[in-house]
């Protein structure tokens, strides 16, 4: 793939990514709670405090759509910060048959993010900096 067909499906990828996380994840845990909402029973705080945290960073990633190669240090973090709470969550999964659905929702969700972006992502510049 070229670099210029890269920057491009990665804006797009990063304004989706960030809409799903700004807006997105709220519903999915209404919809499908057994894939999307940990301590689903009665008010969560954990669950308002996740919101918060990634309808925040889906915000940011939007914003970064504008000009990826200036926000690369923010995108990596989504990469890589989605891995380490993906398989956490895995591994949480596991806890019980009553968490085995997040395995196929939020689990799943959070690796393809990191996959997508991490493909989509520039090579390193000809000067050498990434």
């Amino acid at each position: 793939m070229i670099e210029a067909d890269r920057l491009k499906y990665l804006r797009i990828v990063l304004v989706l990514v960030g809409l799903t996380f700004a807006v997105g994840i709220w519903p999915l845990t209404i919809i499908w709670p057994s894939g999307w909402s940990w301590h689903a029973e009665g008010r969560s705080y954990y669950l308002e405090m996740i919101l918060a945290i990634y309808a925040t960073l889906g915000i940011f990633l939007i914003r970064a759509a504008r000009n990826p190669l200036a926000h690369r240090s923010l995108i990596w973090f989504t990469v890589w910060s989605s891995v380490a709470h993906g398989g956490v969550m895995a591994v949480q999964s596991f806890d019980g048959t009553h968490n085995m659905g997040h395995l196929w929702g939020d689990v799943l969700a959070l690796f393809a993010v990191a996959a997508v972006l991490a493909v989509l992502m520039p090579r390193e510049t000809k000067s050498g900096a990434s």
